[in-house]
């Protein structure tokens, strides 16, 4: 089984945040890989798993980054595979880390999200690569489909709370 998307993160400190992509895999069944790799303590490494990623396979990268958010750009750099930045909130609440992201020079695009929003960094990857996958498109859908279930159920939990003024 090769991987279709990698996750990739600057240390095991960002794990926690990163996770939660990869348990989103977990649940579309998508294969991945995940991985420590620092743009600046392993830049060699980076480079090569870089060069070597659309070999493998993978058709998406998701780099997690923070303080000195330069994986992600790095990456984007280094392969033609679309690479999605997860700011890492480590310093200035993580709004350094979004900006080193989502600043890239002409030609080098990174798709960001939220600061700490993996799970959504994992939600578009699938849904890119679903552009060529009727079977998983479905389940993006379906996905998509339960987080409406969510609120609907939120809202009828919530009547059950009764208060004197309440108008709903």
């Amino acid at each position: 089984m090769n991987p279709l998307v990698s996750i990739i993160m600057g240390s095991t400190s960002d794990y926690p945040v990163m996770e939660k992509a990869a348990k989103f895999f977990e649940e579309m069944e998508i294969p991945f890989e995940i991985n420590a790799l620092s743009a600046h303590r392993t830049p060699d490494e980076v480079e090569k798993f870089a060069k070597s990623a659309s070999e493998r396979g993978v058709k998406v990268v998701i780099a997690g980054a923070g303080m000195a958010a330069h994986l992600p750009g790095v990456m984007a750099a280094l392969t033609p595979i679309p690479v999605i930045g997860v700011p890492i909130k480590a310093s200035l609440d993580g709004l350094d880390a979004m900006l080193a992201i989502a600043q890239m020079p002409p030609g080098i695009p990174v798709a960001t999200v939220a600061i700490d929003g993996a799970l959504n960094a994992g939600i578009l990857a699938a849904q890119m690569i679903a552009t060529g996958d009727q079977e998983l498109f479905a389940k993006t859908v379906e996905y998509k489909q339960n987080l409406k279930k969510k609120i609907v159920k939120a809202n009828e939990d919530l009547k059950a709370h009764t208060f004197k003024f309440r108008t709903n």
